[in-house]
């Protein structure tokens, strides 16, 4: 049976200014998919590769393949349905299976859209399409679809959702075959070498509003340290990658694990041949403040910190769990370290205002990173964040979902005012250290890697890709009162995906009833207690009964003898 997976052609101006990234999920479904006899597995990067509509066409006719996966985040989801609805038309016997975060939590809204694609995978895939595939290779696919845990389809007029699949729980079962992506194509621009993006464990413990990733791993699991070394050996000794970014929204919340990560690292020599970043709590770092020269000894050279505002309204809002005071301390101990700091801002809510934003500059200045992102606040429909939101979001057209356009409207500015002072910021930050700062600041590593940075900010502006800035005719603050942000207002939440939302919200909200209720009883039941253990201890005029419990004075409980006076 002939598998080819295909990453969507999207492109928004984001985090490819540092780089070709692979499709790290091509990875691990590959290597699931072969592990289990599925060996006719191949890609098709028409991301990377800028392949277009007809040129996908013809190599999906004459592949000729009899599965075609595809993946989607929410911006890319168009292009995805657009991949599979080109495979129903060249490969109409084809089994068109779409994956990924949207689907898993959208499927009705996409199904609704795109009816064409056969079957949505939810959740986690490795185990999930493993399923699938045995039943569509031994002809039970589609009379037997119904017992396949974890997917989503249509049967007539109906959209159907299998019971949910249970998360990988041995991760270090798949064994990921990165012999399917084409090396050449992926270059961290700041240090020119081949990029991976591996993954030390799936998860996070914390439920940040703005964010799904604990939506959709659900529980934490973290890969024995050992194991994610060889699978970086392989791609130093196989692939020639230089640089790698850990996959994982957190990976030094395991502690001990991470420690051990570092420590094979060192051992086995590799801090010379590939050097790696992480995105991280800015709570960790100051955990780890005496681990921070172990970690640098590791390779680890560039920490992303998500310290997203530098108003603690606003971390109270995404429940960060941190103090604005933090952020400091965190990027003072990175630079100490001799570790490249990145500090994320989150902007562009409704209640953003031209001071706000100047405040994180202020911040960004004064704290010093050696980069600063300034991210518009993107509201994922599957998050708490974008449910209490409600009328606010007024933008349904997913491909704009980017981090680089602004969704929401601040009631204090429109939008084009907003991107006008967000490149403000970035202006005067990245001026400020390419005039005084990276040419100048250390030698040999540091200063290849911070001339890098700049490089890749350089190359992404003079083509003016840096946020989109070319799509929206973005020239300078003399044309914020022109932009076209091109939102596709056709794009409307389907009546489908509404009912759910609707049934879901009503499920939360009588949940919170039912648990409100049972602890103002809890509550009432214990000045209850309170209440008669008061008054058998003397506060009333009765005495207790024959052969009841009574208190004594050090508050312990005995039998009363009716001899004894109360």
């Amino acid at each position: 049976m002939k598998i080819v997976l295909i990453h969507p052609n999207y492109h928004s101006g984001g985090a490819e200014i540092a780089g070709s990234w692979p499709a790290a999920w091509v990875a691990y479904i590959g290597g699931a998919l072969k592990s289990a006899g599925f060996t006719d597995v191949s890609f098709i990067d028409a991301m990377t590769h800028n392949i277009e509509d007809d040129a996908l066409a013809k190599k999906l006719r004459d592949l000729q393949p009899d599965v075609i996966g595809v993946t989607a985040i929410t911006p890319s989801i168009y292009k995805a349905e657009r991949v599979l609805e080109i495979g129903k038309e060249v490969c109409p016997n084809a089994l068109g299976v779409l994956g990924g975060v949207h689907a898993t939590f959208m499927y009705k809204q996409v199904l609704s859209e795109a009816p064409w694609i056969d079957v949505i995978v939810r959740g986690e895939g490795e185990e999930i399409i493993v399923d699938l595939m045995r039943a569509y290779a031994e002809g039970r696919w589609p009379t037997e679809r119904k017992s396949i845990k974890g997917i989503a389809y249509i049967d007539g007029t109906e959209i159907i959702a299998t019971q949910a699949a249970s998360t990988v729980k041995d991760l270090d079962a798949i064994v990921a075959d990165w012999s399917l992506l084409e090396w050449g194509s992926y270059i961290y621009v700041p240090l020119g070498v081949r990029v991976a993006i591996p993954s030390l464990a799936r998860g996070c413990p914390f439920t940040c509003s703005f964010c799904s990733q604990w939506k959709f791993w659900r529980d934490y699991r973290v890969r024995d340290p050992i194991k994610v070394v060889d699978e970086i050996e392989t791609l130093v000794n196989d692939h020639d990658v230089g640089f790698f970014i850990l996959a994982d929204e957190e990976p030094s919340i395991n502690r001990k694990k991470f420690i051990q990560f570092c420590e094979e690292l060192i051992a086995r020599g590799l801090p010379d041949k590939i050097k790696w970043g992480i995105n991280t709590r800015v709570t960790d770092i100051l955990r780890d403040e005496d681990l921070l020269p172990l970690f640098r000894r590791a390779g680890l050279v560039h920490v992303s910190l998500g310290t997203e505002a530098a108003a603690q309204l606003k971390l109270d809002l995404f429940n960060k769990e941190t103090k604005v005071e933090d952020n400091r301390r965190a990027i003072q101990l990175l630079r100490d370290a001799d570790i490249f700091t990145e500090a994320q801002f989150i902007v562009g809510l409704d209640n953003e205002t031209p001071e706000t934003l100047e405040e994180t500059y202020r911040y960004a200045r004064e704290w010093n990173p050696d980069l600063a992102n300034w991210s518009m606040y993107t509201p994922w429909p599957f998050t708490p964040l974008y449910q209490e939101l409600g009328d606010k979001v007024e933008v349904f057209d997913f491909e704009k979902y980017n981090f680089v356009t602004p969704i929401m409207r601040p009631e204090a500015m429109d939008r084009g005012e907003l991107l006008d002072r967000v490149m403000n910021n970035y202006r005067r930050f990245y001026m400020i250290k390419a005039l005084f700062h990276y040419p100048w600041r250390g030698t040999g590593f540091r200063r290849k890697y911070l001339l890098g940075c700049l490089k890749a900010f350089a190359k992404a502006g003079f083509a003016r890709t840096f946020y989109d800035l070319g799509k929206v005719g973005y020239t300078g603050p003399q044309s914020k009162n022109k932009l076209d942000f091109h939102f596709d207002e056709s794009r409307k939440i389907a009546p489908a995906q509404m009912t759910d939302w609707e049934a879901s919200a009503d499920r939360a909200a009588r949940a919170k009833e039912r648990r409100e209720a049972l602890r103002a009883q809890g509550k009432a039941r214990a000045e209850d207690r309170t209440a008669a253990k008061v008054m058998a201890c003397g506060a009333g005029d009765e005495q207790m009964p024959k052969n009841k419990p009574f208190c004594m004075p050090n508050g312990a409980v005995g039998a009363r003898d009716t001899k004894e006076p109360v």
